[in-house]
């Protein structure tokens, strides 16, 4: 992402102008309950592109407050996913629980200067008393409670002598705001649960909400960038800071959170559909996780890319279309992705004139794009495969392909003119019989003719059979359930096809996962983990048109 004059950029400027600050200090703190997806990848990039802008650093720093839903599985994959979108938090790896006795002992602060209690209301009563948005909430009976007994119980929560849900710590603000979050929040629960790093030493565990700003003073973080969800908290992110002894004072900003059309990015409904097997597990290509996208090909300049094109503004989270992240990823691919031959539909091509037993190398181009891509040589011989969609026996006027009696041009290759098409007993086209010019090597007429028909192919006796994978999007809506069905109701059927027996360049039977290539003419294709040299199987990484880039060109013309 580079730097703009988005609001987050100006503040930062306006506290290194005034001196505010000597250096820059963001953070990006993940819970370790899940895996991250694209709607992690705009807060990704903000919090660690905005430092390096401005010579500051960005901390990583696991927010470990709910042990029942933490495994070291989701830190592990969390770690390798920020790696692998292109950035690094040196030596300032953090996590709450490293906090754990700092805040306790601010925990135990906030009781005896009178500014929380321990309350013994269940959670359902807690809730009964908060109130509603119209309404203000009512006093807990224990929030009177003396400090030195509220103390003396908080001691005894964090020694384990109470049941989960007997008592939680509250912090004292005020039952009447017209903010809920400041209706005395809990901010200390009883979970008898093993944490992932500390074991069994806690059985009382701070909230996110208590954790968070104070981790940040902890750590000197300056600015604490969240999405818009966090502005009712930031009035108790700033109680908090304001009485606590922190070291420093950080200051919250909040950020519109991305939503992407065709899929949901809520970490519930993801992993409801992957226990519900809806989809193939979290890396499921059709996933909008970082795994999901990284199996399906998506290099991660392309995903810094599509932030890069995204709004960085205080306003209502908007919906942007699934076109806009596809056109990132496929401006980047059009540079980089090297171009190779795949047929998926094979259809046979018998070159009857054309000496049997015989072929020949022909040089062709690894990626236009790129000068200094160099060429590759692709073997040409008497039988070959198109595609099946490139022969029509009775076209339409604008068909330039394969027809009875017409020529066409072979990618590289030379002029064919299909003679016959040769079908089953059903009636269906099994084998095209031509003829070929070959005067025509290159795919280049010497006398001048214009042949329009320019056709990919790979050759029967070099080219590997594969499987492939067509992914469209895991929603058939742009809004799932926005209609007030069931959300499933909304699945694609269509979002995974599978190709079997289609036919590709000998040389990416070897290709390896993230080696994403162009299939001439059909879109930016991947292997998958699961793919062998022996059984080849790519995933599609997204196709070449890109409707996207037509819509802006369309509203641009129109302006």
């Amino acid at each position: 992402m580079s730097a703009g004059d988005d609001f987050i950029r100006a503040v930062v400027r306006a506290d290194l102008a005034a001196g505010r600050h000597d250096e820059v200090v963001t953070r990006f703190p993940p819970e370790p309950n899940g895996y991250l997806h694209i709607g992690h990848a705009k807060s990704i990039c903000l919090n660690f592109g905005v430092p390096q802008e401005f010579g500051g650093r960005c901390h990583m720093r696991f927010d470990d407050t709910n042990p029942t839903k933490e495994e070291h599985e989701f830190i592990e994959a969390i770690l390798e996913d920020v790696r692998w979108l292109g950035f690094d938090w040196g030596s300032h790896l953090y996590f709450a629980s490293d906090h754990f006795e700092r805040l306790y002992e601010w925990a135990e602060h906030l009781i005896q200067a009178g500014d929380a209690y321990v309350d013994d209301l269940s959670a359902e009563e807690i809730r009964a008393h908060r109130g509603t948005l119209t309404e203000p909430g009512r006093d807990s009976p224990y929030r009177t409670r003396p400090a030195a007994e509220s103390l003396d119980l908080f001691r005894r929560m964090r020694a384990g002598e109470f049941p989960e849900g007997a008592r939680v710590l509250r912090a004292k603000i005020d039952m009447a705001s017209g903010n809920i979050n400041m209706r005395d929040p809990v901010i200390y629960r009883i979970l008898h649960a093993a944490h992932p790093r500390t074991g069994e030493d806690w059985c009382i565990y701070p909230t996110y909400d208590f954790a968070h700003g104070q981790s940040d003073a902890i750590e000197g973080v300056t600015h604490s960038l969240c999405t818009l969800e966090f502005e009712d908290h930031r009035p108790l992110y700033d109680w908090l800071i304001e009485h606590l002894p922190v070291p420093m004072v950080p200051r919250q900003y909040e950020f519109s959170r991305l939503n992407l059309s065709h899929t949901v990015l809520s970490k519930r409904r993801l992993t409801q559909m992957v226990e519900e097997g809806r989809v193939d597990g979290w890396d499921d290509p059709r996933m909008p996780t970082l795994r999901g996208l990284r199996r399906r090909g998506v290099p991660p300049e392309a995903i810094r890319d599509f932030v890069g094109l995204l709004a960085i503004s205080k306003t209502s989270d908007n919906l942007v279309e699934q076109a806009m992240l596809d056109h990132a990823v496929r401006e980047r691919l059009n540079k980089t992705a090297p171009r190779r031959f795949g047929v998926l539909r094979p259809l046979k091509l018998t070159i009857e004139n054309y000496p049997e037993g015989e072929g020949e190398w022909v040089d062709a181009l690894n990626n236009p794009e790129d000068p200094d891509a160099g060429t590759r040589q692709v073997r040409f011989g008497r039988t070959l495969y198109v595609e099946a969609d490139d022969f029509m026996e009775d076209p339409p006027k604008k068909f330039f392909r394969l027809t009875p009696g017409r020529e066409a041009r072979l990618r590289y290759g030379y002029l064919v003119t299909c003679q016959e098409a040769v079908k089953d007993s059903s009636g269906a086209v099994i084998e095209l019989r031509c003829t070929y010019d070959p005067e025509t090597r290159g795919g280049q007429a010497p006398d001048g003719r214009k042949v329009r028909g320019a056709l990919h192919w790979v050759s029967a006796q070099d080219s590997v059979e594969a499987e492939v994978r067509l992914y469209d999007s895991l929603f058939a809506t742009p809004l799932p359930g926005a209609d007030g069905g069931a959300l499933w109701d909304d699945l694609n059927p269509a979002s995974r096809t599978v190709l079997t027996g289609c036919r590709l360049e000998a040389g990416l039977a070897g290709a390896a996962p993230g080696e994403t290539v162009q299939f001439e003419r059909q879109g930016y294709f991947c292997p998958d983990p699961v793919s062998t040299p022996d059984a080849p199987v790519f995933n599609r990484t997204v196709g070449l048109r890109d409707s996207w880039a037509r819509a802006q060109k369309r509203a641009a013309s129109k302006s």
